[in-house]
């Protein structure tokens, strides 16, 4: 028997967690863990007790094909799965890791850089990086420095 490591076990979480989104375009799923205990775990969709985006409530999820540039003509209704997974965590997420099924968006670095996270895992990201070291923004190309 093999038995995956604590990071192909937090991140298959993430996955499961993705499942339960309610967005029609992307599902992401967020688990923040300390000492490889799970604090929270959050997924993308609408607000509590507000219409979902599989129920047709979301503008950007009725589009089909590619996504528009404009953004506010089309606003997306979801809370992202990195900011719910913070919001349940709350001060437990200060020195905390946070699996995420994909790389955060700007929003969610700011997010996730005022919680005090420690280090962020997505799968694409083969290094374990701590936070201050993770240059956030780069100039080429959105590709990790």
């Amino acid at each position: 028997m093999t038995r995956p490591t604590w990071d192909e076990t937090w991140l298959n979480v993430c996955e499961e967690m993705a499942r339960r989104s309610t967005c029609t375009r992307r599902q992401v799923g967020a688990v923040v863990v300390g000492g490889n205990r799970l604090i929270s775990s959050g997924y993308n969709g609408s607000p509590p007790l507000q219409p979902h985006c599989i129920d047709g409530a979301c503008p950007r999820g009725r589009l089909t094909g590619a996504l528009p540039e404009d953004y506010e003509k089309y606003p997306c209704i979801a809370v992202h799965a990195e900011a719910n997974a913070l919001l349940r965590a709350g001060r437990d997420a200060e020195n905390a890791v946070l699996y995420c099924t994909d790389r955060p968006c700007p929003q969610c670095q700011n997010l996730i850089m005022a919680a005090g996270i420690f280090l962020v895992v997505w799968p694409e990201l083969r290094l374990l990086i701590p936070i201050k070291f993770i240059q956030w923004f780069p100039q080429d190309e959105g590709l990790l420095k």
